[in-house]
């Protein structure tokens, strides 16, 4: 069977901005059992540009050089994990602009009932609290004593 590089197999990612994930979940793998590597001392640069905070710079990563055999096994778990990366990371929230309510990316009822409950819950707030104090406020007070001497 042939033998293959990381830095091979990571260039034929489909989104290369998730190489960094990939090599990790490769080498979760190999610690795993499902396939066998070994280290080599060579290193090799990710294709992902890190942006630099405060700046307008990007870096890079380089990372130690893995050879492991090619498989069907590992050209299984490959696809399934390139595909994964593939799509878009699904962390980040849509904001609700006008561009991407229109577009459909949120929905504007559910967000409506959101705002809705939450303008309730702040209307109950300052009610509670009102009346909270108005209760204070009606308390009668002691009398103060105004004897004048004569």
């Amino acid at each position: 069977m042939p033998y293959l590089k990381l830095s091979e197999q990571v260039g034929k990612l489909a989104n290369p901005q998730r190489s960094d994930t990939f090599v990790k979940r490769f080498r979760d793998a190999v610690r795993e059992g499902q396939f066998d590597a070994i280290t080599v001392p060579d290193r090799f640069e990710l294709p992902k540009k890190f942006a630099v905070r405060n700046s307008d710079e990007t870096r890079t990563k380089s990372m130690r050089e893995m050879i492991f055999e090619a498989s069907p096994e590992f050209d299984a778990w490959f696809d399934e994990i390139n595909r994964g990366l593939a799509a878009s990371r699904t962390g980040g929230k849509i904001k609700p602009t006008a561009e991407n309510i229109e577009a459909g990316l949120v929905d504007f009822k559910a967000m409506a009932e959101e705002t809705r409950r939450k303008m309730q819950a702040s209307h109950d707030k300052g009610q509670k609290l009102g009346s909270s104090r108005a209760g204070q406020r009606a308390a009668p007070k002691a009398a103060k004593k105004t004897s004048k001497a004569k």
